[in-house]
């Protein structure tokens, strides 16, 4: 057991380096869906929604979002990790950081790509985030609470939630388009390729610990196996 906790502790500074790099790296790709102006996930265009009737930005309006999710976890009896809290402090900037750097595309081939880009790189942030195993998402966190309480599949709680949370983003007037069909349809399989690339191989003591951590969304290392689309 020694052995094992040594080990896990020599992993620390890679995992943390990684999810500070994948959180950062989410912001910026969310950044590059809303300048493509071709339509975003669920919880981005509830937050356009509320940006534009408030005038608020839509990064800082993330982290409301995200802090106000975080609370729906006390009923549901979840508890944060560190990954969590990073998760509310970092994507929030990181997207305003990249609103100020990104210029909006105009031509067609230009939303594409930027898009395109955005998704990719959306893709490889969720992978390097989710892959250090320091907890879910406030998002990630409420689907396998909901989980827990009712016995619904995890994909069951996260349409329903995710289908109320667009139609009031759209209702509000946030961006939804072809983009927000290709985020629904590509993200998955794009996760599937890149969560298993970039995760963190833990000692078999730890994995077993974290896995059963990312199934309670508990404060133990540990990440669940549906994506935070925040943005996750």
């Amino acid at each position: 057991m020694p052995t094992v906790i040594a080990s896990s502790r020599l992993l620390l500074p890679r995992r943390a380096t990684q999810l500070f790099i994948g959180l950062v790296l989410y912001g910026l790709a969310d950044a590059l869906m809303i300048r493509a102006a071709v339509g975003v996930d669920p919880w981005t265009v509830f937050a356009q929604g509320v940006s534009l009737r408030t005038g608020i930005g839509i990064g800082w309006l993330t982290n409301v979002i995200g802090l106000l999710v975080l609370l729906l976890w006390i009923p549901l009896r979840q508890r944060p990790g560190i990954g969590t809290v990073l998760n509310i402090l970092l994507i929030g900037p990181s997207i305003e950081l990249g609103l100020w750097l990104i210029h909006p595309a105009t031509e067609p081939w230009q939303q594409i790509l930027v898009f395109t880009a955005g998704l990719l790189l959306l893709a490889v942030a969720s992978g390097l985030y989710i892959g250090s195993h320091f907890g879910p998402g406030p998002r990630d966190g409420l689907m396998t609470g909901i989980h827990r309480s009712t016995g619904w599949p995890i994909w069951v709680g996260r349409t329903i939630v995710e289908v109320v949370v667009l139609a009031a983003g759209w209702l509000l007037g946030g961006n939804v388009g072809l983009g927000t069909l290709a985020f629904a349809l590509l993200i998955g399989p794009l996760c599937q390729w890149t969560i298993p690339l970039f995760a963190v191989r833990l000692p078999r003591a730890a994995a077993a610990d974290a896995t059963e951590a990312e199934l309670e969304g508990s404060t133990a290392p540990g990440a669940p196996a549906v994506l935070d689309s925040p943005a996750i």
